[in-house]
């Protein structure tokens, strides 16, 4: 399986090369050398920034190798698609019609690489020599039929090298404005932080004392080589500022140990809910040393729940270990979380991959609050994630149980959006009996 992605990353290179380089620049030229030896060194880069973690290298040089690293993934990708695109406009541009005046695209007035100067000044002696003699009295021709065929328009040769290097740069520099341009907006879209977004969840069982109880849903923050201390700060003071009631960290805070990121998590210690902040864990810790993590949310004031339940005024609140924490024998435990409840009351469930749904209805949860799919975070990514989880992003129904999954707050890998815009939701409960 490696060996077919590193097959498929090479020959995506290539084309990448050959389309934005290679047809673009003359043999030998110091753009051609310097595009070559990005091809190389762009892709290294990308592989160190996804190794350095696993591979325990120094913090100092994941952040080093993530920014330009994992920037380049998302920048292939767009690039890609982009010039992809360009290859249906690609046969239309290069046939396109030109008028001649004297001197066109297509006349190789200008040699090109290779070319023989001297054929080409042949080639120019002849046709003014055809033209004196064309325009001759006595010729048997009148000038007018000549200076008709002169303003024609001239049907070009598809294979002509000046039309061949026009359409290359025309396409190739339209590939690279929207593919890096979408890049760069999706970048902006990550480190700008997330947006609110509110959402009202009727609950049957919910009593009116609890009738607008509003939770603050915050998933998939990822603090690593690149989101730091500044993105926690942004998400405390976005949440603080919605006043919830209630906030739940629903995983994959990290991608690090707690010795490099434990000063970028401390601002979560700012949080403000009149009922607590609380905390479950999602496959990334499990990558990251969850316990350690566990027992640095605790120190914050983050309260864990690790198979665990709590009841607020109301309903019940329980959480679930991540289903990546079974390797360590720390899996999810619904029975332990949720097995001698008093089913009269409303249950939330904090949860971090929506794949453990079915579980939560067969236990009576009235609603399941996850992350972990980004909603695909760069497109088409979200057709992924549509097929890989039972609801990609959104609220969603499945028979007494709804399940709601946030877009998370951050991102994995490159720190870029698309389509898919980080979120902070305020889910609103609302009681049937109000």
């Amino acid at each position: 399986m490696v060996i077919v992605v590193l097959a498929l990353l090479a020959g995506v290179h290539r084309y990448l090369w050959r389309r934005l380089v290679g047809d673009t620049t003359a043999e030998g030229s110091a753009l051609r050398r310097a595009g070559t030896v990005a091809a190389y060194v762009l892709p290294l880069l990308s592989v160190g920034a996804l190794v350095a973690g696993r591979a325990g290298a120094p913090f100092r040089l994941q952040q080093v190798l993530a920014w330009p690293g994992y920037l380049w993934l998302a920048a292939v990708l767009y690039l890609t698609l982009a010039l992809l695109a360009g290859e249906a406009v690609r046969p239309v541009l290069r046939r396109l019609p030109v008028r001649r005046t004297g001197r066109s695209d297509d006349a190789d007035t200008t040699p090109a690489a290779g070319a023989d100067p001297a054929s080409d000044a042949n080639d120019v002696n002849h046709s003014n020599l055809s033209a004196g003699v064309s325009d001759a009295p006595g010729a048997g021709t009148s000038a007018a039929p000549a200076t008709l065929v002169a303003e024609a328009p001239a049907r070009p040769r598809p294979d002509a090298p000046g039309r061949r290097l026009f359409v290359a740069r025309a396409v190739g520099g339209a590939a690279a404005v929207a593919g890096l341009g979408t890049v760069g907006f999706g970048t902006y879209g990550v480190l700008r932080g997330p947006r609110v977004k509110r959402i009202t969840v009727p609950l049957a069982k919910l009593p009116r004392s609890a009738h607008g109880f509003r939770i603050a849903v915050v998933s998939d923050i990822h603090l690593g080589p690149i989101l730091g201390r500044a993105h926690t700060r942004r998400i405390v003071d976005t949440i603080n500022r919605t006043q919830p009631d209630l906030v739940a960290v629903v995983g994959d805070l990290v991608d690090g140990t707690v010795a490099d990121l434990g000063p970028a998590a401390e601002p979560l210690a700012l949080l403000r809910a009149r009922h607590g902040n609380y905390f479950v864990t999602g496959n990334h810790e499990y990558y990251s040393g969850a316990a350690q993590w566990v027992d640095q949310v605790r120190e914050l004031g983050l309260h864990p729940l690790e198979n665990d339940r709590v009841e607020i005024d109301g309903f019940d609140l329980a959480g679930v270990n991540d289903v990546a924490g079974e390797s360590e024998g720390q899996g999810p435990d619904f029975d332990r979380a949720l097995g001698d409840r008093d089913r009269s009351r409303a249950a939330v469930l904090l949860a971090h991959q929506p794949v453990v749904i079915h579980d939560a209805v067969a236990h009576g949860v009235d609603l399941q609050l996850s992350g972990h799919t980004h909603g695909g975070q760069l497109w088409p990514g979200n057709f992924i994630a549509d097929l890989a989880n039972p609801t990609g992003a959104g609220l969603d129904r499945y028979g007494d149980t709804q399940l709601y999954v946030s877009r998370g707050a951050g991102a994995w890998g490159p720190p870029v959006r698309v389509g898919a815009p980080s979120d902070i939701t305020v889910v609103e409960l609302a009681s049937l009996r109000a």
